[in-house]
């Protein structure tokens, strides 16, 4: 690095531009390999900045570097007030960005200590909860755990501890071993139980059963082999259940701490 440039203004009272550029070279050492001497002596400009402060530059390069006139008093007034909204959401953003992660870590940890009715459903919590319940799977790609957050969250569930007292009842290795006859990944462990833990009403709010009959075919047909196999099936429904899908007959308080079968225990 030959230089860095702070392009943002240090007038506190100005606001506009912001932008740190770096110029660069490639050291001698290098060019003197066959296939950067075209580099040699030649000097490269980095332009860093967030998308907003690039979108910023964009506007305010083609508005007055461009102009063939000075931009009248209203329209540099306006653009002062657009680029301190532009600043003040850069750091809301990077604000909302810190404190995600912050939760993040926090959810984390309180997985790790079992507070789980303190543990919001999300992504990167739920794969923390099934790491740490089910045994940390590589082979899961976050698209699986963004599409089990989701699915939890349409089914009725707030908290990782309701999850977990729906599933609590069955060892998720037998209950895999008896129906597929081989331990399976995590998330299928994690699926298996939690359809044996809720039953029917699973299927029923699930967000594929209104758009694909098939899988509701093969969930119902999954239920079925479970009985048959001796997996007892439970009714757990999570506080949030969607309302539109309960019957008069079906209170929402199963219990799902009872007895059960010698396989789901």
């Amino acid at each position: 690095m030959i230089e860095e440039l702070n392009k943002s203004s240090d007038q506190p009272e100005q606001v506009g531009y912001q932008s740190i550029h770096y110029l660069v070279k490639y050291p001698t050492a290098r060019t003197t390999w066959l296939d950067y001497r075209r580099f040699d002596g030649l000097i490269a400009e980095i332009q860093v900045r967030t998308i907003l402060q690039h979108a910023w530059a964009e506007i305010e390069h083609d508005i007055q570097y461009k102009a063939l006139e000075a931009l009248p008093a209203q329209i540099k007034r306006r653009f002062a007030a657009l680029a301190g909204l532009i600043e003040i959401a850069d750091r809301e953003f990077q604000a909302i960005e810190d404190e995600n992660k912050a939760i993040e870590v926090k959810a984390r940890q309180n997985v790790d200590l079992g507070k789980l009715d303190e543990v919001e459903i999300t992504p990167d919590a739920v794969r923390a909860y099934l790491d740490k319940r089910f045994g940390v799977d590589r082979r899961m790609s976050q698209f699986s755990y963004r599409w089990t957050a989701h699915t939890l969250v349409r089914l009725g569930f707030s908290n990782l501890a309701e999850v977990d007292k729906c599933i609590a009842p069955y060892n998720p290795d037998r209950v895999s071993r008896t129906l597929h006859g081989s331990r399976q990944g995590q998330i299928t462990r994690f699926e298996d139980v939690l359809l044996a833990g809720m039953g029917k009403a699973l299927i029923i709010a699930h967000p594929l059963h209104s758009t694909n009959d098939w899988w509701s075919e093969w969930k119902s047909e999954t239920l079925n082999k479970m009985r048959e196999k001796g997996i007892e099936i439970k009714s757990y429904l999570p506080p949030g259940y969607p309302e539109s899908h309960l019957q008069p007959s079906e209170p929402n308080n199963e219990d799902p701490q009872a007895p059960a079968s010698s396989i789901s225990s």
